[in-house]
């Protein structure tokens, strides 16, 4: 997808960038003529864009990945808040390490990095949070999951309305059941012919289509949406 050269030369943050979802909407910004900063948890690696170390459910982490942001590219234009982890557990067996260690995953990491960044941010730039289709209609065994990504849709809407009048943009991206790639990267085998019968397209999704649809928000085309939430499921 092409966007008429909009995005070349922005600065964007990627949080769970190394693979998956992240990697490919990195990418994605690369291609496009973006300057990208990414992070994950593990050790720098080598990829077409700058890929750093930082927890971002940790303060001082957040505080550290945001500096490096102003020093390698001098402000940021686009902040995607991707980095996030699931969770299977009955509610029964569901203790409350494991419910903090999701939110704090998939809800805490996105208020931190878009609180810090704010500095960073200015008129016309924009926040993109990764969702999911399923915090719409929940998901046995992930009550945990699903309430954090249900409680970041409540963040990106009043983020939206809170950061307007300076003209920053916050929206999400809902996607459904994804073949992200990898050896963990989507649902095992034989869950996947299932899954694609319950969209209406037949099909999984792919990471690349989430990437296009996270760019779609942080180019000049959406320059009038905010406070939205765009599902990429296929019709679920």
């Amino acid at each position: 997808m092409t966007y008429h050269g909009s995005l070349a030369g922005k600065r964007v943050l990627v949080t769970g960038g190394s693979r998956g979802i992240g990697a490919a909407t990195a990418r994605a910004f690369t291609d496009a003529g973006a300057r990208v900063l990414a992070c994950h948890r593990g050790a720098p690696a080598a990829m077409p864009y700058e890929l750093v170390t930082a927890d971002v459910t940790r303060e001082q982490d957040v505080a550290a990945l945001i500096d490096r942001c102003a020093e390698r590219l001098g402000g940021l234009d686009v902040v995607v808040n991707n980095a996030g982890v699931d969770g299977v557990r009955p509610v029964d067996k569901l203790d409350l390490a494991a419910w903090q260690e999701v939110i704090d995953a998939n809800l805490t990491s996105a208020f931190l990095v878009t609180r810090q960044a704010l500095g960073l941010l200015g008129e016309g730039t924009s926040v993109i949070d990764l969702g999911a289709s399923v915090a719409l209609r929940g998901r046995p065994a992930s009550a945990h999951y699903t309430a954090a990504k249900a409680a970041l849709i409540g963040l990106v809407r009043s983020l939206a309305r809170e950061l307007g009048p300076r003209g920053i943009r916050v929206n999400a991206v809902a996607p459904g059941v994804i073949d992200a790639g990898g050896p963990d990267g989507g649902p095992p085998p034989h869950l996947r012919e299932r899954l694609a019968g319950m969209t209406a397209l037949g099909r999984l999704g792919t990471a690349e289509e989430v990437a296009d649809a996270v760019l779609f928000l942080a180019s000049d085309q959406s320059r009038y949406i905010t406070g939205t939430v765009l599902n990429v499921d296929g019709g679920m």
